[in-house]
Formats: C-alpha cells, structure tokens, sequence
C-alpha cells in the first residue's frame, strides 16, 4: 500500500485520481521531504516550551504537513463540516504549499524578526441623545523577535490616536476623547514574550499538526463562544495568524484548517491593505452582517493582514465600512531599541502584578 492509498482511505467514495496527478503529488511529496531534511538555517533551543520556530521544518514535520497537503489536492478539505467552496479551498491549499516554499526568516545571534503591525479599531460611544457615535483609531506597534526567543523581546507600543471619523459628531468626539487620554506610547520588554505577567503569542507547538485535528481542536477550543461557532474558528485563526510571528508550517495548517470553515470563500482577488496588495479570503456572518478576511500574499502564503467590513449601518457606523484592520510587515533587523520594562506604564505608575495578566493600580 502507498501512501497515496493511505490517504485514500480518509474518504473510500473520492474518486479514482489519475495517474499523472498521483506521480505529481507523489515527487512534489518527496522533494519537499529531501529538501527540508537539508538544514538551511540555526536551530535555536529554547530554554522554555512556548516558542515559534524560525529555522526550518524538521524532517517529520515537513513530510507530515506535505501529506496533508497532498491529500487537501487529491481529495479536499471541504468534507469536515462542508467547508470553503472550491476557488477559495484551492488558494488556501496553494498559500500553504507557498509558505512552506517560503519558509522563515533564518536569525543570526543579535537579530531580531521586526513586526510591524497598523491596526485600527472602532470606537463607540451613546450620546445624550441616545443616538451612537464611532469613529477609529490607529495603533502602530513594533514587536523585536530576539534569535533565541527565551531572551528579551521588545515591544513599542504606539499612543492610539484618530484614524477616521463619519461626520463631524464624530471627528469632535475622536479628538476630545483623545486629549482626554492623554495616551502617549510605551516599550516593554520581556523574555518569551511575557508581556503583562503573560506570553502575547500562543503555543504554536502544542498545536495539532494534522489540519483537520487542527480545525477540530479549533471549534473545541471555542465551544460556546461568539456569533457562531463558524465566526469563531475563523476569528480564532485570524487572531493566531495576525501575531506576526507563526511559523511557517503552523501557518499553512491554519490556512488549511479555514479551508474546512462552511462559508468561506475569496471575497477580493487583489485586495488592497495599508499600502499592500493580495487575495482575500473570507466568510460572511449573517448574524451581525459582517464579514472577516484574511488577506495573504499569494506567492509567499505570508499574512498581509485581516479587516471586518460592517454592512449593517448600526452603532454609529456606516453600511459597509472596514470597521478593523491588522496591516503587517516583517523584516530581519540588527539591533532593537534600549529601555523599557515587562509591564509599561503600569509599572511606573506604581501598580501591583497579581498575577495572569492581572493588576491593581
């Protein structure tokens, strides 16, 4: 028995592939094998268990993930719970092959993986009247991956300020209620990414390697939670995949695992986001009449960003608006900035850690 009729038997009723196809995903299937058994970048040991991986897939992990790759082409992923329709399956699957193809920035010691993130968030407000008022701000961080990611990370958090107002109510709210703020911007400093008494990015290697045990460990995971349970695997990757920082191997199982979310589908082919351009795949949720995205460079599978477009016309907004958007940019620095605490302003305002990310002030 191959290991093509292995996957097989996933689904006995898939029909016959041909041949040509079979002997395609067969040598694509060992190429990737050999090739990520070649190592092209330090391996980093990590002092603690919650880290992302920046050097390259591991023999087993690369030929476990190609698998399921090659599965997704011969028999789909759509089946689990219905799933994305066919043009969107298939973009996830190539945005997969071609993060692997892409892999993850190699870090020599003393550099860091910059991520640069614009994201812009609503704000709403009820007036005397009764009537709601909103308007978005911007926030622009940089978060310092350190090589060996047990060491310090650095993150410079930018002051929220005014991006976009829907009428003069709201343009005379936005600026009132910042100066009443008084937010200016902070850096933190952490190892493992401990911001707050709490790690920032998820345990991406505790994650389910197979895609399907992925998306069921997803809607386990958020069981109960959200609009519906759809919105929520899909909010739930979004916000794993929108750190910046998960490793190339995770983040084609993510895509794999939105393939197997009932409704997706490529709402944009060349979607534009802060100044960058891809495809964007998303789902529409009838029950608040929103839709989320994700939009990924097609040729590297790397996250340009995500954005919820609000077309109700409630709380202030209007029908149709990107209501939030996560815009990132990754880069290979030297050195990062000086200064900054694990807690930020809470520390030099004196307050009490007590624990999980908890503070009294």
């Amino acid at each position: 028995m191959n290991e093509v009729s292995l996957l097989r038997q996933i689904r006995s009723d898939a029909p016959e592939p041909e041949r040509e196809a079979v002997d395609q995903a067969r040598a694509a299937l060992f190429e990737r094998i050999h090739a990520d058994a070649i190592p092209g970048a330090r391996s980093v040991p990590a002092k603690r268990h919650r880290r992302a991986r920046w050097a390259g897939l591991g023999v087993l992990g690369a030929g476990a993930l190609t698998v399921a790759l090659v599965a997704t082409n011969l028999l789909g992923v759509g089946d689990w719970r219905g799933g994305a329709d066919p043009a969107a399956e298939n973009a996830l699957n190539q945005a997969a092959l071609a993060s692997i193809d892409t892999s993850d920035p190699a870090l020599l010691p003393g550099q860091y993986l910059l991520v640069e993130s614009n994201s812009v968030y609503g704000n709403t407000t009820q007036v005397d009247d009764g009537e709601y008022v909103s308007y978005l701000t911007l926030n622009k961080d940089k978060l310092y991956v350190p090589a060996d990611q047990s060491d310090e990370w650095i993150w410079e958090r930018g002051a929220r300020v005014p991006y976009q107002s829907f009428n003069a109510e709201g343009e005379a709210l936005a600026q009132r209620e910042y100066a009443a703020a008084g937010q200016t911007g902070e850096t933190l400093r952490a190892p493992n990414a401990e911001f707050y008494g709490n790690s920032v990015i998820p345990d991406f290697e505790a994650l389910p390697k197979d895609p399907q045990q992925l998306l069921d460990y997803i809607y386990k995971t958020t069981e109960g939670q959200g609009i519906s349970a759809d919105w929520m695997a899909l909010l739930w990757i979004t916000e794993a995949l929108r750190t910046g920082v998960t490793p190339a191997d995770v983040r084609a199982n993510l895509y794999l695992a939105v393939a197997g979310i009932p409704g997706v589908e490529i709402t944009e082919q060349t979607a534009n986001l802060d100044g960058q351009t891809g495809i964007a795949i998303g789902r529409y949720e009838s029950k608040d009449d929103s839709r989320q995205d994700i939009i990924i460079d097609p040729d590297t599978g790397t996250l340009i960003g995500e954005r919820r477009i609000d077309y109700s016309g409630d709380w202030g907004y209007p029908a149709n608006t990107v209501r939030s958007f996560t815009a990132i940019k990754t880069s290979v620095v030297d050195s990062a900035p000086d200064g900054g605490t694990q807690n930020g302003h809470l520390d030099g305002e004196g307050c009490t850690d007590l624990g999980s990310g908890a503070f009294q002030c």
